[in-house]
Order: structure tokens, then C-alpha cells, then sequence
């Protein structure tokens, strides 16, 4: 397969990882402070109460699971996982929704003020939205068949909201392989974590505006040309067009796109991952792991399967310091308490 467009020598990759095993951990620590019973006293019925929530949203539609694993990630990758990526703008407050990253990319905030306004019925002040988005991701990953794994808790909720972060911190459609991997490592995630996460593209949509450069330019030079392949391109083409029709979307995986597997990694083997930033972890000149990687996940469900669940784990332990000092228990999510 061809490469993609010529990245820097991979010796620049090697002195990146180093940089930041050393020092990009310090950015953002796990925090001593989540536990897996902090609720068992305060709240006992949460996770009951989250999951009954999930069941009815992903039961009436199942894209609602994409909806909220996304929105965790957004969450959690600007300030930490903190909440702050569900707070509305205010007079004093420019919140993260209205990014440009954003702004076409979250929906499920509704979902979470229904989970909320439950929880505030049965344990009022006590569960913090960061928390209910962080077990509502978990829960939305097994209702459409992907696996389990055990949410420590105890997050408060950020009193600010890190619009200018945004940008800065959040991985673009068409970013390159070395700037997302910069962007994984500053969180304290790493190379595999990157790529196990990215698995979560196995269920969700896109929108035409983010994979229009992917099909109408690198795709054909990655792909295997056959006929199937050919029909998708085509298929593709007609769903988003070279100008115009931004908002309509098509599947990450076509494949089995309501169904957590490890189907979207094979179709990067195929060359036919949708997003340039997806393909290029098999495509990429500067890919060595990340393609080792790839290939292990598509030929190994269940290793791809536990490496997301750690992984996911250890993204939603990325904190905001600032938070557990001067946080709080929102009433509701789209707003500080006043």
C-alpha cells in the first residue's frame, strides 16, 4: 500500500514517546482519590439507576451508546474528567460545546440531565455529573455488546469549562499520526492506549465534513481496489458529496455499525477506514506500533476487548487537581450552582 503524504523521519516519533514517558504522565495523574465504593453509603442505587437509564435510551436507539462514549472522551480530554464539557454557556462562562471541534459532534447532553434528575430525585447533591457520564459510557459500551469493567468514582465537577482547550487538546478527522499521538501521550495515555480507544469507532457516525478530504483523496490509495471496496467508495461519494451536505454522516464501521467489535480495525486493514486519522495507524509510514497494533486487534477480539477496558479506565482517571479542590456536586449539569 502506498504511504501517506511524507510525515517527519521516525527518529522525531522516538524522541516524542521519550518526552513524554518522562515527562507527560506529570500533566495529568491518576488521582489517589476515586475508589469503587465511594457511592456504597451515599448513594447505593446509582448504578442501578444509570444503567436502567441506558437500557431505555440504547433499547430506543442504539447510537445513543456512540453518543455518550464520545462525549466522555471529549469530557475527558479537556480539563480531565470533570464534567465541563456539559456546562452551557453563560454571561461568565464560554463553555466547550460551541468549539469548533465540538459543536457538531456532542448530542446525549439530554440523556445525562435525565440520569441526573433521577439521581437528584433518589440522593440529591451527591452524584456528580463527571461520575454519571463516566458510568454511563462504561454501561453504553456493554448494551451494544462490548465489554465490562469496573468505574472508580468520586469525581467532583469543574466550576470552568476549557473552550480555548479545545483545539489544543482534542484530536482532529484529518490530524496526522505524530500530533494525535502527541495529543494521547500529554494525557498521560499511550501509544496502545491510543489505538485501543480509537477502537470505540467501531459504533457512531460521521459527518461528511470530516471524511470528505479521506474520500475524494487517500482512500483509493489505501485501499485494496476490489469491487466491494470500489462500491463503497462510491456509496460513500453519494452521501457526501465534494461540496455541500456537511452534516450527513455515514458509519465508522460499516460493517456491523451498531455492534461493539473488533470490526473496525479490520477494516483498516483494508485500507478503508473512513477518517484519515483512523487509517493512518495502518497506513503511516511513521505507524510501525501503531500497525502492529491494528493487526493484533483485528485477528484478536478479546485482547482488543480487555486493552479498551483498561485503557477506558484509565482515560476516565485523567483529573483536574483544581476540581477536587474547588469542585462541586452540580444540580444540574449544564450549569455551575449558584
Amino acid at each position: 500500500m502506498a504511504p501517506f503524504v511524507h510525515r517527519p523521519n521516525l527518529s522525531i516519533l522516538h524522541l516524542l514517546i521519550l518526552v513524554f514517558s518522562i515527562f507527560g504522565s506529570r500533566l495529568h495523574a491518576s488521582s489517589p482519590y476515586l475508589t469503587l465504593d465511594y457511592y456504597a453509603s451515599k448513594c447505593p442505587t446509582v448504578f442501578e439507576i444509570v444503567k436502567k437509564e441506558m437500557e431505555c435510551a440504547v433499547l430506543s436507539d442504539p447510537r445513543n451508546a456512540a453518543l455518550i462514549v464520545r462525549l466522555h472522551f471529549h469530557d475527558c480530554f479537556v480539563q480531565g474528567c470533570d464534567g465541563s464539557v456539559l456546562l452551557d454557556d453563560t454571561i461568565d462562562l464560554k463553555g466547550e460545546k460551541t468549539a469548533s471541534i465540538n459543536k457538531n459532534a456532542l448530542k446525549g447532553f439530554r440523556l445525562i440531565d435525565r440520569i441526573k434528575n433521577k439521581l437528584e430525585s433518589e440522593c440529591p447533591g451527591i452524584v456528580s455529573c463527571a461520575d454519571i457520564l463516566t458510568i454511563a459510557a462504561r454501561d453504553a459500551v456493554i448494551l451494544v455488546g462490548g465489554p465490562y469493567w469496573d468505574v472508580p468514582v468520586g469525581r467532583k465537577d469543574s466550576r470552568t469549562a476549557g473552550y480555548e482547550l479545545v483545539r489544543s487538546n482534542m484530536p482532529a478527522a484529518d490530524e496526522g499520526l505524530l500530533s494525535i499521538i502527541s495529543k494521547f501521550l500529554y494525557q498521560g495515555l499511550t501509544v496502545t492506549d491510543m489505538v485501543a480507544l480509537s477502537g470505540a469507532h467501531t459504533i457512531g457516525m460521521a459527518r461528511c465534513e470530516n471524511f470528505r478530504k479521506r474520500i475524494y483523496g487517500d482512500f483509493e490509495l489505501t485501499s485494496e481496489k476490489t469491487v466491494l471496496s470500489e462500491t463503497y467508495l462510491s456509496k460513500l461519494k453519494s452521501t457526501c458529496p465534494a461540496v455541500g451536505s456537511d452534516n450527513n454522516e455515514s458509519a465508522m464501521d460499516y460493517v456491523t455499525p451498531n455492534l461493539f467489535d473488533n470490526s473496525f480495525y479490520q477494516t483498516l486493514l483494508k485500507g478503508e477506514g473512513l477518517l484519515n486519522s483512523d487509517q493512518e495507524m495502518y497506513s503511516s509510514a511513521l505507524g510501525i506500533r501503531t500497525k502492529e497494533l491494528v493487526k493484533k486487534y483485528a485477528h484478536e477480539p478479546l485482547a482488543f476487548f480487555q486493552q479498551f477496558s483498561d485503557s477506558m479506565v484509565k482515560m476516565g482517571n485523567i483529573t483536574n487537581a483544581d476540581s477536587f479542590e474547588n469542585g462541586e456536586v452540580r444540580k444540574n449539569c449544564r450549569f455551575v450552582n449558584t
